[in-house]
């Protein structure tokens, strides 16, 4: 598995207010391998991810995982995609206020179009890795912060991606929870061998990925011509 970006040119805003949020990025990125996406706010970070996740298509550019363009499929190729390959990590945990740790697996499934019963036991299994087994039943609110991100981490993997992709995952717990939050994801991504891109300030996180790439040198923040 491999995601490869080439070229990769984003333009947002309108008018006077239109930016370069990346220009030109050209990078790879591995199975089994942990890279962490680091720079100040507005360096990048989140648009490199959407970008690879496809829930934003370039300007201009290839985003190849394994080999599939991305931004050259259309839309519904995009949403399936999106739905299968790809694992998404975001920084609040993005959980149903009203559904318990094993429903917001099942309710996943269900968006993806599975039956949700074909995959209750792979959402017990996937709870009890990222150690919730005694969480099953509670609700968000119910959840410590390190908590509601191991399930958003478990909700992620649950159709194995090719794809995992992290914003922000430390920002919310404390410096415990963070490094053992950080461990899992280290570990789960050399479990799965999925390509996994972190986007952080945290020096916790850039410890311990295998690669940290410097948003910085790709961004181009300043005001273009409209």
């Amino acid at each position: 598995m491999s995601l490869h970006l080439h070229d990769i040119t984003v333009t947002l805003g309108r008018g006077d207010s239109r930016t370069t949020a990346l220009s030109g990025v050209t990078t790879s990125f591995g199975p089994g391998v942990l890279t962490a996406l680091v720079g100040p706010s507005g360096s990048g970070k989140s648009t490199l991810l959407a970008v690879a996740g496809a829930l934003l298509r370039p300007d201009r550019g290839q985003v190849l995982l394994n080999g599939t363009d991305l931004a050259a499929l259309t839309d519904r190729e995009r949403a399936r995609a999106r739905r299968e390959r790809v694992g998404y990590m975001f920084q609040s945990g993005n959980l149903l206020a009203g559904l318990t740790a094993e429903e917001q697996l099942l309710a996943a499934a269900s968006l993806a179009g599975l039956p949700p019963r074909t995959l209750r036991a792979r959402t017990r299994e996937l709870l009890t890795e990222v150690g919730l087994a005694h969480r099953l039943a509670h609700r968000p609110d119910q959840l410590s912060g390190g908590e509601r991100q191991r399930v958003a981490l478990a909700r992620a993997l649950l159709l194995e991606p090719e794809l995992l992709l992290v914003d922000e995952p430390t920002a919310a717990v404390d410096r415990t929870r963070a490094e053992d939050l950080t461990t899992l994801i280290a570990r789960t991504t050399r479990q799965y061998g999925c390509v996994t891109v972190v986007a952080t300030h945290d020096p916790v996180v850039t410890a311990a990925a295998d690669t940290v790439l410097d948003m910085p040198d790709h961004a181009a923040p300043a005001a273009t011509p409209a």
